[in-house]
């Protein structure tokens, strides 16, 4: 269906799904409207992983094309035992179930992409108007509340699993490629960031036995909180600002936080990733605003 998007633009990253901090810190917005195709389609199988299909959604189809290479060697065997031998029903019985387990392998495998697709488009429908528009940033306040409701609710459910994030990050993906889908661009980004803080905000480090450790509790009020939220925060909280935990405090829980996801999470998942990408722009905004604050250029 055919979208208008009206976004602001804040040249987000071309290496993360989160927007660039010095955007929001120094209020430079541009307003643009674009046409936007909002078609969320799962991409198949058998799909050669061209540069229009990401290789995102390659990665989540190798398990199911690596079995099937390996059983057309197996049925490759059979034929070849089969010839050479005369009790060749039962090799022709063993090909058709071996077969036939592909077949379920390749349908389980497309079932999991469309749902992930599906479960994508029921985060992203809050942000849709009634005709179709999906303005950015929504013109109506609650449509965010509204998606991060609905985020929140499929996370308690297990849905926002490693495929719905390979989803994402194939729409991701898609879009910056494309180049005229800013929009969309942009939303996924916040459905990472959103992600990201509901995942991160399950697990509290802020206590020791009845002591509250203030700089890990500093960082979780910044996970918790809206990214538009970081600036005073951190100004308000750091003592370079009004507050009273140290620069080098924050970077130094900050890089506990990493290294607990590294420990907790399967190396090189989407989920680590995107976790990971969402501290160090916490890291990255803190950096902006102290050298805003030191007077630096």
């Amino acid at each position: 269906m055919g979208i208008n998007v009206i976004y602001v633009s804040a040249s987000p990253s071309i290496y993360s799904p989160f927007p660039n901090p010095q955007g929001s810190l120094h209020q430079n917005w541009k307003l643009r409207k674009h046409k936007l195709n909002l078609r969320l389609s799962p991409f198949p199988l058998n799909s050669s992983c061209s540069r229009r299909r990401t290789t995102f959604i390659c990665a989540a189809n190798q398990e199911a094309e690596e079995a099937f290479k390996k059983t057309v060697e197996i049925d490759r065997l059979i034929d070849m035992l089969r010839e050479a031998n005369p009790h060749q029903k039962d090799y022709e019985e063993l090909a058709a179930t071996v077969m036939n387990v592909v077949d379920r392998v390749v349908h389980k495998t497309n079932e999991k992409i469309e749902s992930a697709t599906d479960v994508l488009k029921g985060v992203l429908k809050p942000v849709v108007d009634d005709e179709g528009e999906i303005p950015w940033p929504p013109r109506d306040p609650r449509a965010l509340t509204l998606m991060e409701k609905e985020i929140s609710q499929r996370e308690q459910e297990g849905q926002l699993d490693e495929g719905f994030l390979a989803e994402v990050n194939a729409q991701l993906r898609q879009a910056k490629e494309d180049g005229d889908k800013p929009g969309l661009e942009a939303m996924l980004q916040k459905v990472l960031q959103l992600y990201a803080s509901k995942v991160l905000s399950k697990r509290s480090y802020a206590m020791k036995g009845k002591e509250v450790l203030k700089d890990e509790l500093f960082l979780e009020i910044i996970i918790q909180a809206p990214e538009q939220e970081w600036n005073n925060i951190l100004i308000n909280g750091l003592t370079i600002g009004a507050g009273d935990i140290s620069p080098e405090e924050l970077f130094t829980v900050i890089k506990k936080r990493i290294e607990r996801i590294l420990i907790r999470t399967e190396g090189g998942s989407y989920q680590q990733r995107i976790l990971t990408e969402y501290l160090k722009g916490i890291e990255t905004r803190a950096e902006e605003i102290i050298q805003v604050l030191q007077g630096k250029p």
